[in-house]
């Protein structure tokens, strides 16, 4: 039902590129990410960011909200998913995975970034506080469970998941998150480890991408600069 292209790693001035050798986008024949959302809004200003769907009917983006795409593809396109997968957004936890999701998108996947771009000392605190803060409590909560809402795994997982893969690679010294390290988190070091074996996680995570698209693409480097 959902293609996938995937986007050079390293972001140059002009932003997410996709593959020049493979002639761009194959779907669309887009040759920068930012031609998809001009297709979309003529006068749209940026930012061009990744994730986003694109229809291929209306020739427009449908959705670039990291937040929501996931719970898209878990509600919306339900009837489509393949025998016997895993329903990672149940009706009865909604509430729950919400409000931990919910932190987690504010505290740890946000939170590395206003840490790292932050422009001021004092923002800089705040949001390692809160980043560490968040941190050590999920640590707290994996010592009785394997996953974040019990024996379950959830779109709160799915959530946390990304940002504990690049953790120690990139965000530990890269964006100066160096409280402590996620292998110094006994259980979520763990549970990290675990969520890696599951299907559509090992598989998915490409720690040489990713340390390819933070250290070399021209958006991080201004990020440096500008320290």
């Amino acid at each position: 039902m959902i293609g996938l292209t995937l986007t050079d790693p390293v972001a140059d001035a002009h932003g997410w590129r996709f593959n020049d050798e493979a002639g761009g986008d194959p779907l669309t024949g887009a040759k920068l990410l930012s031609d998809l959302y001009r297709a979309t809004d003529p006068g749209y200003p940026g930012p061009y960011s990744v994730p986003l769907i694109w229809d291929m009917k209306t020739r427009r983006i449908v959705s670039n909200d990291v937040a929501q795409i996931t719970i898209m593809l878990e509600t919306e396109f339900r009837p489509f998913h393949r025998p016997g997968v895993p329903d990672l957004y149940p009706s009865a936890r909604r509430r729950d995975i919400e409000s931990l999701a919910t932190l987690i998108f504010h505290t740890v996947n946000t939170g590395v970034y206003k840490a790292g771009l932050a422009a001021t000392q004092p923002a800089y605190d705040q949001a390692v506080e809160a980043l560490f803060t968040t941190l050590d409590a999920l640590d707290e909560r994996l010592a009785r469970r394997r996953f974040l809402l019990g024996d379950m795994l959830t779109e709160a997982d799915i959530r946390l998941y990304p940002t504990l893969a690049r953790f120690d690679s990139v965000y530990y010294q890269m964006f100066n998150c160096n409280l402590r390290r996620l292998t110094d988190y006994p259980h979520l070091w763990a549970y990290a480890r675990d969520l890696y074996t599951h299907p559509g996680f090992g598989e998915t995570t490409d720690l040489s991408q990713i340390k390819r698209h933070y250290y070399l693409s021209a958006e991080w480097g201004r990020a440096r600069q500008s320290r």
